[in-house]
C-alpha cells in the first residue's frame, strides 16, 4: 500500500515538474474537450424543437465538416498528442447529427447526398488506416483557415440576410468562440504550429461575430 502511495506521489511530482505553463495548457485542453462534448447539442436541440433549420447555412455546414475532417486527419497522421486535438472526433460526431437534421428539414436527403456521404466514409477509412497520402493533408491544412472562416462567414451572411436566427443556437456559437480561444494557448504552448494557431485566432473572431448576430436577430415565436 505504501509503495503504491509512493508511486502515485512520484507521478504527481513528475507531472508538476512540467511547469505551470504546460499544466495550464493541459487544464485548458480538458476544459475545451469537455465543452466540445455538448457544443453542437444546443443547436441540434433548437432545430428539432422548432422542426425547422431556417437560418442555417447548408454550404457553411459542409465547409465546416471539411475543415474538421482535415484538421483531425492532419493531427492524427502527424501523431500529435491526442489531448491536443481530441475535440475534433467529438465535434465530427455531433456535426454528422447536425447535418442530418439540417438536410432533413431542408429536404435535401437525396440520392446525390447519399453518394457523396459514401465517398466521404471511404476517404475517412483510408485516413484512419494511414493509407491516405499525408502530403495531401499537409497541402490541405492551410486551406482549412479560409474554408473554416468561409463557413462561419456564410452562416453570418445567412443570419443577416434572413434577419431570423430562431434556429441558430447562441449557446453553440458562444462555446465555439470559447473553445477556439483556449486552443490558441494550448497549440502555442504544445506545438507552436502556426498553421493551427492562425486557424484558431480567425475562428475565435468569426464565431464571436456569429454569436452577436444570432443574439441581435433572435426572434421569439409570435404568441397565439
Amino acid at each position: 500500500m505504501m509503495a503504491k502511495l509512493e508511486d502515485f506521489t512520484e507521478v504527481i511530482s513528475d507531472y508538476l515538474d512540467k511547469g505551470l505553463v504546460l499544466i495550464v495548457a493541459d487544464l485548458l485542453s480538458l476544459i475545451t474537450v469537455s465543452s466540445c462534448l455538448i457544443i453542437k447539442v444546443p443547436q441540434i436541440n433548437t432545430i428539432c424543437t422548432n422542426k425547422s433549420s431556417k437560418g442555417i447555412s447548408v454550404a457553411g455546414l459542409c465547409l465546416e465538416l471539411f475543415s474538421y475532417t482535415v484538421m483531425m486527419s492532419y493531427n492524427y497522421s502527424n501523431d500529435y498528442a491526442f489531448l491536443s486535438y481530441m475535440e475534433y472526433p467529438i465535434l465530427l460526431l455531433q456535426e454528422y447529427v447536425l447535418i442530418y437534421f439540417v438536410f432533413k428539414y431542408q429536404d435535401i436527403l437525396g440520392r446525390k447526398t447519399q453518394i457523396i456521404a459514401g465517398l466521404y466514409v471511404i476517404t475517412c477509412t483510408l485516413i484512419y488506416l494511414k493509407i491516405f497520402p499525408i502530403v495531401i493533408l499537409t497541402f490541405l491544412v492551410p486551406f482549412c483557415t479560409p474554408i473554416g472562416a468561409t463557413s462561419k462567414i456564410l452562416q453570418l451572411i445567412t443570419i443577416l440576410r434572413t434577419k431570423d436566427a430562431r434556429s441558430v443556437s447562441r449557446t453553440t456559437w458562444a462555446l465555439s468562440a470559447f473553445t477556439n480561444m483556449t486552443r490558441i494557448y494550448t497549440v502555442y504552448v504544445q506545438s507552436h504550429d502556426w498553421m493551427l494557431l492562425s486557424n484558431f485566432i480567425i475562428s475565435t473572431f468569426l464565431s464571436s461575430s456569429v454569436f452577436i448576430a444570432a443574439w441581435v436577430f433572435k426572434k421569439k415565436p409570435k404568441e397565439t
